[in-house]
């Protein structure tokens, strides 16, 4: 049975943009057996509450939502036909309780055993263990096969997380994560708020994606409510998440060199994305312009000189990557640290349906502002790179022509910023909506579902990163332990975006 077979025989819920479909449990069953049939259709993310479990998938150019009940805590695994549910499913076993049926693997995944109570977000929450349980890491056989654990705390200013090393010799067999470390009841601490409120948690998921995460939470409460930022308040938007995409990656470009041992780009790039955060700071009075998209719009208008000051900071950064992309190019030692380093195969990318730079560099051209537009993008689209290598450099590149991109998207809404409110309000009442956005680490979806008080009864953030981390375990494969840092760095995963 295909995938709108199954959604016609499943009771639509009221939820927008799209509906969502209650499912039973053998409709959920045939559903994983249909995602096992074929690779047509995307898992975009897997969430619950504490009586269903959701689905957010992507099929035949469109979102598509879905839900199966779980009374009695359990439901039928969508793991075996879609890797990236693996740590999806781990993550609603730790939060909320439920069991995946058949599921590929069901260790802990946030809770290490050190939190108050087992399932903090199912309706009875048990004890904790104790003592406190030990990882366990899988297995791997073979002469000279040796561990390496790594982390969870690292040099410099870092989020925490555990790489456990297979390695044979300077080869890496397998590399396993472990993260949580960064666990903050996320989703707790938004329940039972005013959605002004709760969008300060989702601008907090992941700091660097801080505009990203609160337009994405913002768009679903709007969604929910009905309501339609004005063209002003759009435009603000895409401005700031532009800005957003060009100071992280010229961070992150700077960073791959430095991981190369060659300093001089990292020290460019950085002073290069210190102009970009200046420039915010004078236009929105905040460096990150985090709390600035709210639901219902901005919080601030640009400022009387804040035009000119991004203006003044593009030219800068326009003019300098070419010397810097000359530099990159042609250093022999670079390039050989980065062409051919940390190779994702399309077709794996595509099993996991990872998005961003990630996805793009592997030949998964998915981007939200394109796929499925909404304003400003839908008026101001973006060309959106490809590159096939799927390496290191092909990451890098993908950045690089990112940076042209979010310069010229920059120039074009400022040029035509429509005049109109700031914010619209907002009714208290009861909706849920999906709210999906395009952030430089790729795609930012949120889930929220208001009662009749316009609370937030339920709601579900999924960084996209989610689906790369385990894209990165296959990255290293093969390669040598020196390699990970220049790995990690050209991925440059949220620790803080998964860990909840």
């Amino acid at each position: 049975m295909s995938l709108p077979d199954l959604l016609r025989r499943g009771s639509p819920q009221d939820c927008r943009p799209v509906p969502r479909f209650l499912l039973t449990r053998p409709q959920w069953g045939a559903l994983a057996e249909d995602l096992a049939r074929e690779d047509s259709t995307d898992l975009l993310g897997l969430w619950a509450d504490p009586g269903m479990v959701h689905a957010a998938l992507w099929a035949e150019g469109a979102p598509h939502l879905v839900s199966c009940p779980a009374p009695d805590g359990r439901y039928p695994a969508l793991s075996p036909a879609r890797p990236g549910a693996v740590r999806l499913e781990r993550m609603i076993h730790d939060l909320w309780g439920h069991v995946a049926e058949g599921a590929v693997d069901l260790r802990p995944w946030l809770d290490h055993g050190r939190w108050p109570s087992i399932a903090p977000l199912s309706t009875r929450p048990g004890p904790a263990p104790y003592p406190v349980p030990q990882p366990v890491f899988l297995a791997v056989e073979g002469e000279g096969v040796h561990q390496i654990p790594v982390g969870p705390v690292h040099a410099g200013i870092i989020e925490p997380g555990h790489f456990r090393f297979h390695v044979q010799g300077e080869t890496v067999a397998r590399l396993e994560e472990r993260l949580g470390y960064l666990h903050k009841g996320h989703i707790g601490l938004m329940l039972g708020k005013p959605v002004r409120v709760a969008a300060k948690f989702g601008a907090r998921l992941s700091g660097d994606s801080t505009v990203a995460h609160a337009w994405a939470f913002s768009m679903a409460v709007e969604q929910a409510l009905e309501v339609q930022p004005s063209p002003r308040a759009a435009a603000l938007r895409g401005v700031m998440a532009e800005l957003e995409r060009l100071h992280n990656h010229l961070n992150d470009w700077g960073f791959v060199c430095n991981d190369a041992a060659f300093a001089f780009p990292h020290a460019r790039a950085g002073a290069l994305r210190e102009a970009v955060l200046r420039a915010c700071a004078a236009a929105f009075g905040h460096r990150l312009m985090m709390d600035r998209v709210v639901p219902g719009g901005v919080t601030d208008d640009l400022t009387p000189a804040g035009a000119a000051a991004i203006l003044a900071a593009l030219e800068v950064v326009e003019a300098a990557i070419p010397a810097l992309v000359s530099i990159y190019e042609g250093h022999a030692s670079l390039q050989d640290r980065v062409v051919g380093t940390g190779i994702v195969a399309p077709a794996l990318v595509a099993r996991f349906a990872a998005g961003g730079h990630v996805g793009r560099a592997s030949g998964r051209g998915f981007d939200a502002r394109a796929a499925a537009p909404y304003a400003p993008y839908d008026t101001v689209p973006p060309v959106v790179p490809v590159l096939t290598q799927g390496d290191v450099d092909a990451r890098v590149r993908i950045r690089i022509a990112e940076l042209g991109e979010a310069i010229r998207l920059v120039r074009a809404l400022l040029a035509a910023l429509p005049e109109g409110e700031l914010q619209r309000a907002l009714p208290q009442r009861a909706g849920e909506g999906i709210g999906m956005v395009e952030g430089f680490r790729g795609d930012c979806l949120h889930w929220v579902a208001l009662d009749d008080g316009g609370l937030v009864r339920a709601a579900f953030p999924r960084d996209p990163s989610w689906l790369q981390w385990p894209l990165l375990e296959a990255a290293i494969e093969g390669n040598i332990v020196a390699d990970f840092p220049l790995c990690n760095k050209s991925f440059n995963c949220s620790y803080s975006g998964v860990d909840l």
